[in-house]
């Protein structure tokens, strides 16, 4: 990867990095920014969270819960590019098994804009479960839409991996992580930096997660909200330090998550913008028509409006609310976008689960923007 940081640019988010680390306010922080193509902005500060303090460094593998679902819907994309997944085929045309109990119209575009209708997950579903592939394909396929397939949006939190997972696998033979690592990751130059599943040798490099103030808001919901009673029915499933630093987690499998670098991330979004070293993901109308409003409004499981492309969430505050970026984020904090007004890739991966109040993406990201627009 080019190392070409704007020096000015990079001083002051460092600068801004760290002061958020020594008032207390964060663990650890890495951010990277993408201008044009080139890497400008590679920053970190504070610890890894291992005993010894050893400091977080811009190779520091993260967790990022669902900022990952970006590199699902980029993955999909690129098969799409590739003839191998077609949006508007149902996804039991790849995966038979899913067309029980009334999914059989359920579509590739449907799972995108998380209109399927099946974001519910088992109520006393374990940890162990969850991180088992074949055990979660199953419950996924077995379960009955909420509403109409197509008539609403609600988040899929969970199940968005598997659904659209299980489909890369019926499609290409790979498991979704190695399908990743051919598709995207090896041609980016980032296979051993942006994971679904990790290696096993890549946990010593894995930072920990601690709970900052998440935890606490995801118990203050009540437990008829929807994401509390059908994304997070029971505190195992919950998105939180526990379950991410869960050696079995880590390794799973699992496409509504991703681990990574922020680096990584950056250069993913990058490269859906434009060439990276010569390396594009997709062509312009292929990602024109992925990051064009979709569905719009009040999302039935998040209750509150979001604006939704194909797989990716558009406009979201740490974007300025444009709807020309488009960006997943991840439970904590983490965020990885793309602006498409200004060629800028972005990526803040963090180890401090946040409460969603806190507003550290947002004003480095607004920062970023003043620097180099």
């Amino acid at each position: 990867m080019g190392t070409g940081v704007n020096a000015k640019v990079q001083e002051r988010v460092e600068a801004v990095l760290g002061a958020l680390v020594e008032s207390g306010a964060e663990s650890g922080l890495q951010v990277a920014v993408y201008a044009d193509g080139e890497l400008v902005v590679d920053a970190c500060a504070g610890t890894a969270g291992s005993p010894d303090g050893r400091p977080l460094g811009p190779a520091t593998l993260i967790h990022g819960f669902s900022t990952g679902k970006g590199f699902t819907a980029t993955l999909v994309h690129v098969l799409a590019e590739r003839g191998l997944i077609d949006y508007d085929t149902p996804i039991a045309h790849y995966w038979p098994e899913f067309a029980a109990h009334g999914k059989e119209r359920v579509t590739v575009r449907h799972a995108l804009t998380h209109t399927a209708g099946v974001p519910q997950l088992p109520v006393a579903l374990t940890p162990a479960e969850l991180c088992d592939w074949d055990t979660m394909c199953a419950v996924v396929a077995e379960q009955e839409p909420l509403w109409e397939p197509g008539s609403d949006s609600g988040y899929h939190g969970w199940t968005f991996g598997w659904i659209l997972g299980e489909t890369v696998r019926r499609v290409t033979g790979l498991t979704p992580a190695e399908a990743l690592r051919t598709y995207v990751t090896e041609p980016l130059g980032v296979a051993d930096e942006l994971f679904f599943g990790l290696p096993e040798g890549e946990l010593p490099r894995t930072a920990p997660l601690v709970e900052g103030g998440w935890g606490a808001w995801l118990a203050s919901l009540p437990p008829t909200a929807p994401f509390r009673a059908l994304v997070a029915p029971n505190p195992g499933v919950w998105t939180v330090a526990e379950l991410a630093n869960r050696r079995d987690y880590l390794l799973a499998d699992l496409p509504a998550g991703g681990t990574s670098t922020a680096r990584a991330a950056a250069r993913l979004y990058a490269a859906l913008l434009g060439e990276v070293d010569g390396v594009r993901l997709l062509p312009h109308a292929r990602v024109e028509l992925a990051t064009t409003v979709a569905v719009s409004g009040k999302d039935r499981v998040l209750r509150a409006q979001h604006a939704k492309g194909l797989g990716y969430f558009l406009g979201l505050p740490e974007m300025a609310g444009e709807l020309s970026s488009f960006s997943h984020h991840g439970s904590g904090g983490s965020i990885a976008f793309a602006d498409r007004a200004r060629g800028l890739a972005f990526a803040l991966t963090r180890t401090r689960l946040v409460a969603p109040t806190n507003d550290t993406a947002r004003l480095v990201a607004d920062e970023v923007r003043a620097l180099l627009t």
